[in-house]
């Protein structure tokens, strides 16, 4: 038996690895060892619970104001000593987190080949997204294999001198992750019935879907998207969905500026299930996310990007996202521009989804099996 060790840290990691652990599990000859470093402990635990994942390790490292340099150092050496004990023929990290970086570091002192999911993912500026865009370009030149979601992914590994063979084009794994929840969530509707009074409450309005965190919004640019969705609100035929994120760089602000509104609801972070489902009560997506550029797509929900540059620029291509930045005059000019001119919204929702068919964990778990021999 080959031992995969599976490291993932955060919320958005553990949506994107759990189809990907499945397919693992399925072949014939690998042994899957999954550690988690809990980056996000509350948002992580509710994608576990749904998955029905119990992780074989936790290291539980996050400490409450934790600076980047300290948590990099707690990583590193509590990922080291965990593959120390496990011994694994390979190392699977995902995406661009502190986790992800840290664990190719690691697996790099031991020599251990690692595999990088959602790999080759460029925004081309190394302050946006901050750290993320650094982490995965630290991660490139020390993985074996690179399994990049598009063609244009894979050719930024390609421009990087990435030897092509190394190269697999997949699909993301959050589209077979998306649509595993959405038939979980019709086949039990009460896995997401938090929901139901939100849904019943705003009827007879367009829901607007808000997520923001992204650290280089902190500040000024949270306090414009604040103002910019009371300003939405103020719309009788509109309704804002808004599940804050407990960062309390976002919850202060929130709570300062925006406060309590009738077509506001603020609500706890959703689990996974219930994610899916605001997707599809959304009639638009505002955010400053990065998997949610790639969700909302495949759900036919145009998403308004609140960043000033985005390292899934296939979405941008076809037309699905757009860049609109944190300007809160822009903000609202572009969401009324989608309410009130149809042929413009429907131009968005009915383009092609840039991001895969639903089947890259399979993809994903053949190349792994063919790498290490079986």
């Amino acid at each position: 038996m080959s031992k995969i060790l599976v490291i993932f840290g955060t919320r958005p990691e553990a949506i994107k690895l759990f189809p990907v652990i499945r397919a693992l599990a399925a072949t014939p000859g690998l042994s899957v060892r999954t550690c988690v470093t809990a980056q996000h402990r509350g948002l992580l635990d509710q994608v576990l619970a749904i998955a029905d994942l119990s992780p074989d390790i936790d290291l539980d490292l996050m400490e409450p104001g934790q600076t980047l340099d300290r948590l990099t150092a707690r990583l590193l050496t509590g990922l080291g000593d965990v593959m120390d004990a496990e011994k694994p023929d390979l190392v699977m990290v995902q995406g661009d987190t502190a986790t992800a970086m840290t664990g190719a570091l690691a697996a790099y002192y031991r020599k251990v080949p690692v595999a990088h999911v959602e790999a080759g993912l460029r925004s081309g500026d190394i302050y946006h997204p901050w750290p993320e865009e650094v982490n995965r370009r630290i991660v490139a030149p020390i993985a074996a294999l690179h399994f990049a979601p598009t063609e244009t992914a894979a050719e930024a590994l390609r421009r990087e001198t990435i030897a092509p063979s190394t190269i697999h084009v997949t699909g993301n794994t959050v589209i077979d992750a998306l649509h595993w929840t959405v038939d979980r969530v019709a086949a039990d509707p009460s896995l997401a019935a938090g929901l139901d009074d939100i849904a019943e409450r705003f009827a007879d309005k367009r829901i607007v879907l808000v997520t923001t965190h992204r650290r280089e919004n902190f500040g000024d640019g949270m306090a414009a998207i604040a103002r910019a969705i009371g300003r939405i609100a103020a719309r009788d035929d509109v309704a804002v969905l808004f599940p804050v994120h407990p960062n309390p760089n976002v919850v202060s602000v929130m709570d300062e500026i925006l406060g309590a509104r009738a077509n506001v609801a603020r609500i706890e972070p959703l689990d996974y299930p219930h994610f899916v489902r605001a997707l599809g009560m959304a009639h638009i997506v505002l955010t400053d996310s990065g998997g949610v550029q790639e969700e909302a797509p495949a759900l036919g929900k145009p998403v308004l990007v609140m960043r000033e540059t985005t390292e899934r620029p296939e979405g941008v291509a076809a037309g699905t996202a757009k860049l609109i930045g944190t300007d809160e005059d822009r903000i609202v000019s572009e969401i009324f521009t989608l309410l009130d001119d149809m042929s413009r919204y429907s131009a968005m929702a009915r383009a092609h989804n840039p991001f895969g068919d639903g089947h890259a964990a399979v993809k994903i778990a053949k190349v792994v099996a063919h790498a290490v021999g079986l």
